[in-house]
């Protein structure tokens, strides 16, 4: 069968190609890509005195209220949920402290929902924040000239493209987002049909149908449904003015391994470093057909994109300069629908909680699969979410604890295959004792399967990688964990790649791939995929 570049069980196949190889073979000319180091926090000048307030002072976490309804606008049917990536933003921005007189005049530009009316039965609360983030179909706001350039052709579907949970952590030096899949099997409560006015029992549905259907509201009941997590706030993010967003926070930088190309967006961007505005980073955050991993692959850009956002926001001067503050917070709310109790103080006291916020501080990852292509009649293919994995990831959600596994900083070079996927016989092929155990422990503490019982093999002069050619990727990801060793095509040796120490062994290099699957949740910190400094 050969490099399918297939995952585990929830993991999503990806594009392939080798930036470094460790032995002696021919290999492009890449320089290697380096595990970015943590970004250094943005000092923040101390905030100038806010007005008194009426009441006792709330805690950053805060259950959803009742305020009285305001004239409601027309729904704007936003388009792409990365804007959503500009709204997380939003919070960090207020970490700057440049006063909340600013941040005073800029809450009256957004426009409010009440995703919360009427809602009984709901999830007890927890430590810590979450934040319903969607956006929503609407390319009919997008202008002509834009729909030709950018391919955005075709009728608005007027449903949730992308959904997220972002959880803020209680003390506010962490970042969850959980995807979850717009084709997810949901059962939507029994409600009203906001287009009909019939009345629905509860029934199966994609989840994306569930904003069709009933609206915010249905949305959020569904997905409280679904992961048993109390949503505190709710933000709807418009597509159609996320290139002037990009463009205002100067573009935003995105490294890819492989090259990427989709001729329904328009998308080209060749291997290596990108520098993107408005427009490509839109068809970026759009495409689907780059590979075999479709809806699941986009999200993972959309997540890496969301990254970046908050790599540039805190490692740029838009937090210290009230002018860029303001410019880019205006155009940010100018397209976000929020419930009625997340405010001026909600953002304020969000990001003083956020102070020194880096890409390290934010993990992402999506709701594990448990079944692909999962058939229901009326409905047709759908994602089932596995249910034990699942309900692990939300009740850590609930519990406020992180969901990356701890890990030791440590620079790692970027490789087509993950290491998680390939299997390896280790053998001695010195007269030095206990090297073979050596090699095993270090090649699998880097993430290689290996089988943890290392043999004996004749004498080598150099380490060699033996692999069957159908395994070609595999070997050159394991080779370059090797730095100096040989590698040796074998026919007909099977998926078993074979690495047989020599006494020129020094160590094993650190390797990941571009879309790490690690952990239980296949989680991914921010600085794992943002853009190194000084990478081309």
């Amino acid at each position: 069968m050969g490099d399918t570049g297939a995952r585990p069980p929830g993991g999503l196949p990806g594009p392939h190609f080798v930036w470094a190889y460790g032995c002696t073979v021919p290999a492009p000319a890449s320089a290697p890509y380096v595990q970015p180091a943590e970004v250094s926090p943005v000092p923040v000048p101390p905030s100038p005195a806010r007005p008194p307030r009426q009441g006792p002072r709330q805690p950053v976490r805060r259950t959803a209220r009742q305020a009285p309804g305001r004239r409601r606008r027309p729904p704007a049917r936003p388009k792409w949920a990365m804007r959503m990536a500009t709204t997380l933003s939003m919070a960090v921005l207020a970490a700057a402290g440049v006063g909340h007189a600013v941040v005073t005049s800029l809450d009256t530009g957004i426009d409010r929902v009440d995703p919360f009316k009427d809602m009984k039965n709901r999830p007890s609360g927890g430590d810590g924040m979450n934040v319903l983030l969607v956006g929503t179909d609407g390319r009919d706001k997008i202008t002509e000239q834009e729909r030709r350039k950018y391919r955005l052709g075709g009728a608005p579907c007027h449903c949730t493209d992308t959904i997220m949970i972002v959880h803020i952590s209680a003390d506010g030096d962490r970042a969850s987002i959980v995807s979850l899949p717009r084709d997810s099997y949901a059962e939507a409560p029994a409600h009203t049909d906001r287009n009909s006015g019939e009345k629905h029992k509860a029934h199966p549905i994609k989840l994306n149908a569930a904003y069709a259907e009933g609206g915010p509201n249905l949305t959020v009941r569904t997905v409280e449904h679904m992961t048993k997590v109390k949503i505190d706030h709710y933000l709807e993010v418009d597509f159609t003015s996320f290139m002037k967003t990009v463009d205002v926070l100067g573009g935003v930088e995105i490294c890819t391994a492989s090259p990427m190309k989709d001729s329904y967006t328009g998308l080209d961007l060749a291997a290596g470093k990108h520098h993107l505005k408005g427009g490509e980073a839109l068809q970026y955050v759009r495409s689907r057909h780059i590979d075999g991993a479709a809806d699941l692959g986009r999200m993972q850009r959309q997540q890496r994109f969301l990254a970046a956002v908050i790599a540039k926001a805190t490692s740029s001067g838009v937090l210290l300069n009230p002018v860029k503050f303001r410019n880019v917070t205006r155009t940010i709310l100018s397209s976000v629908r929020a419930d009625k109790s997340f405010g001026t103080d909600e953002m304020l006291d969000l990001g003083k909680a956020m102070r020194g916020f880096t890409p390290a501080s934010s993990e992402f990852t999506s709701v594990p699969i448990g079944e692909m292509g999962y058939m229901v009649k009326g409905i047709g293919s759908t994602l089932k979410w596995d249910p034990e994995r699942s309900e692990k990831l939300f009740q850590a959600l609930r519990d406020d604890k992180p969901l990356a596994p701890l890990r030791k900083k440590r620079k790692s070079v970027l490789v087509d295959v993950a290491p998680q996927q390939i299997r390896v016989q280790v053998a001695n092929g010195t007269d030095v004792s206990g090297l073979g155990g050596r090699v095993d422990k270090a090649l699998r503490k880097t993430g290689f399967r290996t089988t943890g019982a290392p043999k004996d093999a004749a004498a080598v002069k150099r380490t060699l990688v033996e692999y069957d050619p159908r395994w070609d990727r595999s070997a050159r990801s394991l080779a370059t964990a090797l730095p100096g060793c040989e590698l040796k095509a074998v026919k007909g040796q099977g998926g078993m790649l074979k690495v047989t120490a020599g006494p020129d062994f020094k160590q094993v290099r650190a390797v990941r791939a571009e879309d790490v699957h690690q952990g239980e949740f296949g989680v991914v910190t921010g600085d794992q995929v943002v853009c190194a400094r000084g990478d081309e």
